[in-house]
């Protein structure tokens, strides 16, 4: 294949994370609202072009209470930063399908370096004749980096929000 431009389609995709809660337990969340920008030979990522951007209020944990505190000044503060947003500096292939994609990911104001690892899910045409190719992605991040500090103290020692967040992507885009 060659490099081409690919659309994400969102109705396939999914950004999902998970996070220690008490320290006994992970409680799962989910943006729903996000796009990519994508250039790129799904079958060589090594010289792809990628774009990603989250909208911080699109938090969904399945908790009203708890996703109007995660998009307030405690956490994301999403009136003043509404976006996430990721973009690929260097993409190395660390086996057959499977790379490295570090970049810059800024989230409330502070850019830090992240690496995530991304697998080559396949290509293929959908009924209606779209080539469609898919991919996933893995990563962590610690939230105190970018300024997400908010914690309670527990009782029995510990703090309520563990720091490190697990990250989970499953992208499906179309060949524009």
């Amino acid at each position: 294949m060659t490099k081409s431009k690919w659309a994400l389609d969102a109705a396939h995709s999914s950004v999902d994370f998970s996070v220690r809660h008490m320290m006994i337990a992970n409680v799962k969340g989910s943006f729903n609202s996000f796009n990519a920008t994508i250039e790129a030979d799904p079958t060589d990522l090594t010289t792809a072009s990628i774009e990603f951007a989250i909208e911080t209020s699109s938090v969904d944990t399945r908790n009203q209470d708890r996703d109007g505190h995660l998009v307030s000044a405690d956490f994301f503060d999403a009136p003043n930063h509404p976006n996430m947003t990721f973009k690929a500096t260097n993409i190395e292939k660390t086996d057959d399908g499977e790379y490295n994609v570090t970049g810059d990911l800024t989230l409330r104001g502070v850019t830090k370096q992240e690496t995530f690892a991304v697998t080559f899910e396949g290509t293929g045409k959908d009924p209606w004749g779209n080539e469609k190719a898919g991919f996933s992605a893995t990563g962590s991040i610690n939230r105190s980096d970018y300024g997400l500090v908010w914690n309670a103290a527990l009782e029995t020692g510990g703090v309520l929000v563990g720091d490190k967040v697990k990250i989970n992507l499953q992208i499906q885009a179309a060949k524009a």
